[in-house]
């Protein structure tokens, strides 16, 4: 292999995987509630003229609204309950296969609920609850919790050893962040496009092409980076952890698997650490879980709220504005962190962050217009500097062999955010239509006012000193 294509392929690793992955996840977030709202509607009128111009007929506009949230909850449900056990195991599994195996299973069976979408769309006789059929599908390997545990856990093993590994691991972490927003951009353009000018079934195509890029790419492209030289454990931890395989071994097989991964993820993340450190990493888990639940039920209710009255966007407008927004966030992480990571600490830019997060999400609830609208983008804009800092500090308390096994934890915790965040953002929006319908967005700044303590609780505590191999 010449040696530019070595040097490129550890410049390059996870970053295309994460940004096709979140492409596709924007390009079908949009298109799937637009098919729930169209198939709600296609089942409460029989005039179809209203479902086509749904902005020029109001009567009726509370009761849709009401029951595709509801729709919207249960498949947001169901996609948690069956991701959770996956995301439990996948990811020390992936501490011992390697990472790429994990990558490739969410994408495998997103060609499975695709197909799904595309025939709930082409077939009127399809009803709305077929997409708790394709939520279901995806959430069988994790969905984006798994490229998430098995993207960043492969970064913390390429940084491992690396000069100025902190600050290293930080801005990898940051880069592959900025990923996700690049990718939103991305899907959120041309996800609106492809409904706009063709209509549904040309996002669900685009979405199932992405996949196959991310299936080819890890396949021809991605390698494992290398183990770690020697086990970092003590001896006493050693000692533990071989009396716990062996009663492991005792079980069946099936079992045998279940069991001993479950185990390894629950131990890697409450075994007792130098210092504060355990008491750290659950407080950074715990506000990686807050982050994904605002996030989570932002964009399970975001459409609807801004397609409601006096915003009223189409589908295109909606794509623009999330573009723009994903843009902004993208920008902020790859441009900007770094840069301001030279002069100000890294905690000190994730509580800014975090504070203006709260600030979007007050001027999005009292937002009217749509200049209101994109100014909630502009402030929102350093926004996920929290969760890219998070996921460095998490990564940098835990072993290198622990990494897959802690991902793996902070990934099932991510997978609930999905449930909660259903039932409490798209089971309160409905609620509070005839009064203050941008409630749901305060009670997601008072989350991130959570975060926020948290963090600092997360800065005051004391550094321990760097972990030392034993030979």
């Amino acid at each position: 292999m010449p040696e530019w294509v070595e040097k490129l392929g550890q410049l390059v690793t996870v970053e295309p995987v994460i940004f096709w992955y979140m492409t596709s996840t924007f390009i079908v977030s949009p298109a799937y509630q637009t098919l729930i709202i169209n198939k709600v509607c296609s089942e409460l009128f029989q005039d179809q003229s209203i479902c086509v111009n749904p902005e020029q007929h109001h009567d009726g506009d509370e009761e849709l609204q009401r029951r595709s949230s509801l729709v919207l909850m249960l498949y947001l449900a169901v996609f948690s309950l069956v991701s959770v056990p996956p995301a439990l195991l996948l990811g020390s599994w992936s501490d011992s296969v390697g990472r790429r195996s994990v990558m490739v299973l969410p994408s495998a069976l997103s060609l499975a609920a695709g197909a799904v979408f595309v025939c709930m769309n082409e077939l009127p006789q399809m009803g709305v609850m077929w997409v708790l059929a394709a939520a279901g599908i995806v959430g069988l390997t994790g969905g984006h919790v798994s490229i998430f545990l098995s993207c960043f856990s492969y970064l913390a093993d390429a940084t491992a050893g690396c000069q100025a590994e902190s600050r290293t691991r930080t801005v990898r972490m940051a880069v592959a962040e900025s990923m996700i927003f690049v990718g939103g951009m991305v899907g959120f353009l041309l996800g609106g496009f492809l409904e706009k000018a063709y209509g549904l079934t040309a996002a669900f195509i685009a979405f199932l092409a992405c996949h196959v890029i991310i299936i080819l790419y890890i396949v021809l492209w991605l390698r494992n980076p290398r183990p770690p030289p020697s086990s970092p454990f003590s001896k006493d931890e050693i000692t533990k952890q071989d009396n716990d395989d062996t009663e492991v071994a005792k079980l069946p097989g099936s079992r045998l698997f279940l069991v001993s991964y479950l185990k390894r993820t629950l131990y890697s993340v409450f075994k007792k650490r130098p210092g504060q450190e355990r008491q750290k990493l659950l407080f950074l888990i715990l506000s990686s879980f807050l982050n994904n639940l605002i996030a989570v039920g932002e964009q399970a209710i975001l459409l609807l709220y801004l397609m409601y009255e006096p915003r009223e966007f189409d589908t295109e407008m909606f794509g623009i504005f999330n573009s723009v927004r994903m843009l902004l966030l993208g920008g902020c992480l790859l441009g900007l962190f770094p840069v301001l990571l030279r002069c100000l600490g890294e905690m000190t830019l994730a509580k800014l962050s975090v504070v203006f997060r709260a600030a979007s999400f007050i001027l999005l609830a009292f937002s009217t217009n749509t200049w209101m609208v994109f100014l909630v983008a502009v402030l929102g804009a350093p926004a996920g500097i929290n969760q890219a800092v998070i996921r460095s500090l998490s990564s940098a308390i835990v072993e290198p062999d622990e990494q897959g096994a802690m991902f793996s934890f902070t990934a099932s915790v991510e997978a609930t955010c999905l449930l909660f965040a259903a039932i409490i953002f798209n089971g309160l929006y409905p609620l509070t239509l005839p009064t203050f319908p941008g409630m749901p967005f305060i009670i997601m700044a008072g989350f991130c006012l959570i975060v926020l303590i948290l963090t600092q609780w997360v800065s005051e505590m004391q550094p321990t000193q760097p972990r030392q191999v034993i030979q």
